[in-house]
């Protein structure tokens, strides 16, 4: 079916990805099984997870009007790339869902303590839906308001850090204490997955861009701003709280900002905490909400608009299915993040090898 025409600026492509990236991943403290080395383990992982945002690329310009469940019902013919394409669909519904609940939990923990859980995803649920009916435009417009906001607020808690003097960069030494080991199990999978490889869902929206093509300038320099910015924040947990209370800490940068005290007037800035984690998940939630509904749309050929409410429907309610924040977390981390490399690794790598071997000639051409 013919999508509504829509149009994406470089600029807001490359405010998305800033800002996608970023999502929540600030507020913990990734790799912690490396220790005082998890920004190294970030460090390796933004590599790979730049060498998969080429691979993204290279698909998009083999086939520059089409997004991702397209390109794979054309390279995999109509059975192979159905399948594909439904799980794919599944995929970013997922994702969407556990922003969800982590939104609800996050917000119930430092804001809304009194507010019941389903409220507070049943809202951000249904503003999503709200956005995503006016279409990609207003949802990548939002990120050129919201990305100058979030970055004055990590700014302006990052500066109170270290006015209050409590970063000490000493604590990332010594470097590599046990060998390359730990920190390239900490990289592999799960670094890898989360954030750097959820980067796949550009492949939904780089059609959308102008005459000129997909921004890619725009993109590698985006991705690697907010790649050096996320492996700095790693190592600013571990300079404020030490590589062990950071570990066990469920929100190691809200910890360290609870620090903050500046001449007895600037305390209790969790509110910025707050700010972060409404912008961060919720921008990341509507992203993925998004692709599950367009892909949906292009899979069984109807209007997008017929899927946004059913899809914020099975969103909400698969919110609910884990028992509780530590089994979300927990079941997260430890079996999602590895199976979502299939996702964001082999089936793109396997369609690459595909379009190559067809020299531009794909097996089946489906509109």
């Amino acid at each position: 079916m013919t999508e509504p025409r829509e149009r994406i600026s470089d600029n807001q492509i490359a405010f998305m990805m800033v800002l996608f990236e970023i999502g929540s991943t600030p507020l913990f403290f990734l790799g912690s099984k490396a220790k005082q080395d998890a920004w190294l383990a970030m460090l390796i992982a933004a590599g790979f997870g730049l060498l998969l945002v080429y691979l993204y690329i290279a698909i998009q310009r083999k086939e520059p009007d089409r997004h991702l469940i397209g390109i794979l019902r054309t390279y995999f013919g109509r059975l192979l790339g159905s399948v594909l394409g439904a799980a794919y669909i599944l995929y970013f519904g997922y994702e969407s869902m556990r922003n969800v609940r982590d939104f609800g939990e996050l917000m119930s923990q430092t804001l809304l303590t009194e507010t019941p859980l389903a409220v507070t995803m049943l809202i951000v649920v249904l503003i999503a839906a709200y956005g995503i009916l006016k279409g990609a435009e207003v949802v990548f417009r939002l990120s050129e308001f919201l990305l100058p906001i979030l970055m004055i607020s990590y700014g302006i808690l990052i500066l109170f850090l270290f006015i209050t003097d409590i970063v000490h960069f000493r604590l990332l030494l010594p470097m590599m204490e046990n060998g390359p080991g730990p920190v390239l199990k900490a990289a592999f999978p799960d670094i890898v997955s989360f954030p750097f490889g959820q980067t796949i869902v550009f492949l939904m929206f780089w059609h959308l861009c102008g005459e000129n093509g997909i921004p890619v300038k725009a993109t590698v320099r985006a991705y690697v701003s907010v790649a050096l910015f996320l492996i700095f924040m790693n190592a600013l947990n571990i300079a404020v709280l030490g590589p062990t209370l950071a570990g066990i800490s469920a929100l190691p940068f809200l910890q360290s900002v609870q620090l903050i005290s500046v001449a007895n007037v600037f305390e209790r800035l969790d509110v910025f905490v707050t700010l972060l984690i409404y912008i961060g998940l919720f921008m990341k939630m509507i992203v993925f909400y998004l692709c599950a509904v367009i892909g949906l749309s292009q899979w069984a050929a109807k209007a997008r608009n017929r899927f946004v409410l059913p899809v914020g429907i099975v969103i909400f309610a698969a919110s609910f299915l884990e028992p509780n924040y530590t089994y979300h977390i927990s079941f997260g981390f430890n079996v999602s993040l590895k199976l979502f490399t299939i996702f964001q690794i082999v089936i793109p790598a396997a369609l690459w090898i595909v379009m190559l071997l067809s020299k531009g000639k794909p097996a089946v051409r489906i509109q």
